[in-house]
């Protein structure tokens, strides 16, 4: 990744959190340190070329960075951010980053999608297609990162005997979640679209808070978070309007 433009920038900020992290939020590294090599990883394939529209991808994944600055600086905390902050922090450092990865993804990411789409944007499906492909396109570069994220995790120390034995069955389940999040953040999206177009954005965004929010209450349950997901689906889906 080049160490000039928006996202060498957002890294920068992250690195900065990580840096003037209090010691009573130590726990919240876990997440922030993959997040921000996620974002460089992203930053490189744009680099590489691997995205039809990269100048766009950037623009969007810095909206979504932004997202989650403001829930860590306390700016705006919805509530599925205020779950994930609050979760215990003796939790293991799988948990917190899947906590993360819930309230970013679920409640954050179609919010940043729309963010960079317009309502014209919409009605043109040749450009609609690019943005789907480009946003699939994410996945495969976040699935690349699953084992060097798990290597991260095992340097830390951080991970239990059970986390351990389980590595492979965890991996196979990140993939899985990814595929499925991606078409569930696709369809919010559409669905928080044509709020926008109806006057009723607020509320369906309130909708996908509270469905965001129950998701990272049920991870906050005991047991194996990665496999709970595996089994119970990973990511909300938005019901058709009343």
């Amino acid at each position: 990744m080049t160490d000039r433009g928006p996202i060498a920038d957002v890294v920068a900020r992250m690195r900065q959190r990580v840096d003037e992290l209090p010691p009573e939020l130590a726990h919240r590294r876990f997440f922030l340190e993959t997040y921000l090599r996620t974002t460089k990883a992203v930053g490189q394939a744009i680099d590489d070329a691997r995205f039809e529209d990269p100048a766009w991808v950037e623009v969007w994944d810095v909206r979504f960075a932004e997202l989650y600055l403001q829930a860590h600086d306390g700016t705006s905390v919805a509530r599925p951010w205020r779950l994930a902050f609050e979760a215990p922090a003796k939790l293991p450092a799988l948990a917190h980053v899947l906590l993360g990865i819930n309230a970013h993804v679920n409640y954050d990411l179609p919010q940043a999608l729309l963010a960079v789409i317009s309502d014209d944007d919409f009605l043109d499906p040749q450009l609609m297609d690019r943005r789907r492909r480009d946003h699939e396109r994410i996945d495969g570069v976040l699935a690349e990162r699953v084992a060097a994220e798990d290597g991260e995790l095992a340097a830390t120390g951080a991970r239990s005997l059970v986390d351990r034995v389980l590595t492979p069955l965890n991996r196979l389940a990140s993939r899985r979640f990814l595929r499925e999040s991606r078409q569930k953040v696709w369809h919010n999206t559409t669905e928080l679209q044509q709020a926008r177009v109806q006057g009723t954005y607020e509320k369906r965004l309130a909708e996908l808070e509270v469905l965001s929010a129950a998701k990272v209450a049920d991870l906050l349950r005991p047991g194996q978070v990665l496999l709970r997901l595996a089994v119970t689906g990973f990511g909300v889906t938005l019901p058709p309007p009343d």
